[in-house]
C-alpha cells in the first residue's frame, strides 16, 4: 500500500502563487507517474497536470503557463507550483500517483484564492 500525503495549501490573494507537495511512501516512487487534481464546492474532481516517470508532463488548457508540476525521485516528491492564482482555482487539490494498474490518493489540500 502507498500512501500519499499532500501538503502547502492556503489562503492566496488573487495573482498570489503557492507550492504544493505530495510525499508518497514506497522504494519505487521513480517509476509512479503523478497527477494533481482538484474539486471545487459542487463540482466534480477535474485533472489537473501530470508527469510521468520520464518527466514528461501535461497540463489542462486552464492552468498551462501558470502551474508547473515537477518530481524529485530522491525526496520521494512531486510538487505543483502554482502561479498568477485566480479565484476560480479555489479547490481541495488531490495528488494522485499510479503503478502498475494500482491508484493512489490522498486526503487533499486546500487552495482559497480570494482577496
Amino acid at each position: 500500500q502507498v500512501q500519499v500525503v499532500e501538503s502547502g495549501g492556503g489562503l492566496v490573494q488573487p495573482g498570489g502563487s503557492l507550492r504544493l507537495s505530495c510525499a508518497a511512501s514506497g522504494s519505487i516512487f521513480r517509476l509512479y507517474a503523478a497527477n494533481w487534481y482538484r474539486q471545487a464546492p459542487g463540482r466534480q474532481r477535474e485533472w489537473v497536470a501530470g508527469i510521468a516517470p520520464s518527466y514528461r508532463t501535461n497540463y489542462d488548457d486552464s492552468v498551462k503557463g501558470r502551474f508547473t508540476i515537477s518530481r524529485d525521485n530522491a525526496k520521494n516528491t512531486v510538487y505543483l507550483q502554482m502561479n498568477s492564482l485566480k479565484p476560480e482555482d479555489t479547490a481541495v487539490y488531490y495528488c494522485n500517483v499510479e503503478h502498475g494498474g494500482a491508484e493512489y490518493w490522498g486526503q487533499g489540500t486546500q487552495v482559497t484564492v480570494s482577496s
